[in-house]
């Protein structure tokens, strides 16, 4: 049993429940691993043990794809007790494995092997689920609209900010227009083309005043006469500045940012041209049609009118412009062209008995 760090770190009450029912309804041998090779090293050993993992979909998917490498998945069922956050065992709640630790590791002792179509690509790596390819990148100025006139970083191409900060404000923490979650702070300052900010000083704290009334006295020492109504001045005219922004969302406010544009990719199903580059589309998922079917299911969204494409075949190429993609939990890329292939029946998940 291969249990994943990051099981332990996030849950681990749910890991004890799962080691304790395998461990008092059969034979265990525990692994704890700390990194890939570790776990490399497990399943070289493993013997004759069936394959046991508990962890989250990206755990599942290097198992899998070092199983794959290693030219064994096909001798053993995968069993999983998927322990994580319901967004990180998305993938295999949907191939029908229970996130209920009690109800999977009982699915681990009593349940049934069944198998499964996989989705391999050139380069080695696997698709348990499906794959989908997105819009484009929206175009360069789509932050525009946003107060201070697009000085901010653009939308990275899985949609974070192409920053160096976590929180997509570049490492800046909330900007004058709202927290890091709405939006992010361009550092740029908003009062900083006002053309009455230029009777203010150079940096729009100090006002210089009418002339005679210098801040600093005739021998430079700071001693001279400003008038007393020169802060409240410069303080309306910032507050006014600042009201009169565009306000994002509101109507009448920043324009929203651009949809990404379409793809322009040439897609071919078995060498049959179902698309383009000259024919842009919204987007593109792959996925096995049905469990042993041999088939992949393909559907193609067109930016023109009209309905989708769909169509199944054993192997898919997409080619053109930089693209990514997003595979199961995972987003890959950018490539220019990438082709899967149906293996059917490569492998076999441990499921519950059917009713």
């Amino acid at each position: 049993m291969v249990i994943d760090p990051n099981a332990r770190r996030t849950d681990g009450e749910s890991v004890r429940i799962a080691k304790d029912v395998l461990c008092a309804g059969a034979q265990t041998k525990i692994c704890l691993p700390e990194g890939p090779e570790e776990v490399e090293r497990a399943l070289a050993r493993r013997g004759a043990r069936r394959p046991v993992l508990v962890g989250d979909d990206r755990a599942l998917l290097r198992m899998v794809e070092l199983l794959h490498r290693r030219r064994e998945l096909a001798d053993a069922a995968l069993s999983v007790v998927p322990v994580g956050g319901s967004a990180t065992v998305a993938l295999a709640h949907s191939l029908g494995l229970p996130t209920d630790a009690v109800a999977a590791a009982r699915t681990v002792l009593d349940g049934t092997a069944r198998p499964r179509d996989l989705l391999v690509d050139e380069s080695g790596g696997v698709v348990l689920g499906g794959l989908r390819i997105p819009s484009g990148l929206a175009p360069h100025g789509a932050h525009d609209g946003m107060p201070g006139g697009g000085c901010g970083a653009a939308a990275g191409p899985d949609g974070s900010d192409a920053t160096d900060g976590t929180d997509g404000t570049g490492g800046r923490g909330p900007g004058p227009h709202g927290d890091g979650a709405r939006g992010r702070d361009c550092g740029c300052d908003p009062c900083a083309h006002d053309p009455r900010r230029a009777e203010d000083g150079e940096d729009g704290r100090d006002g210089a005043g009418p002339p005679g009334h210098d801040r600093d006295g005739p021998d430079g020492e700071g001693d001279g006469h400003r008038p007393w109504w020169s802060p409240a001045a410069r303080t309306a005219r910032t507050a006014l500045t600042l009201l009169s922004l565009p306000v994002i969302g509101l109507a009448g406010g920043a324009r929203r940012p651009a949809h990404p544009p379409p793809q322009r990719l040439r897609i071919e199903a078995d060498g049959v041209l179902l698309t383009d580059l000259d024919r842009p589309v919204e987007r593109v998922s792959v996925s096995t049609a049905a469990p042993g079917g041999g088939l992949a299911e393909i559907v193609v969204h067109p930016h023109a009118a009209g309905g989708p494409l769909r169509t199944r075949a054993r192997a898919v190429t997409v080619s053109g412009p930089d693209f990514r993609y997003h595979a199961d939990a995972l987003i890959r890329g950018p490539v220019r062209s990438r082709t899967w292939t149906v293996l059917a029946e490569a492998w076999s998940l441990m499921l519950p008995h059917r009713p």
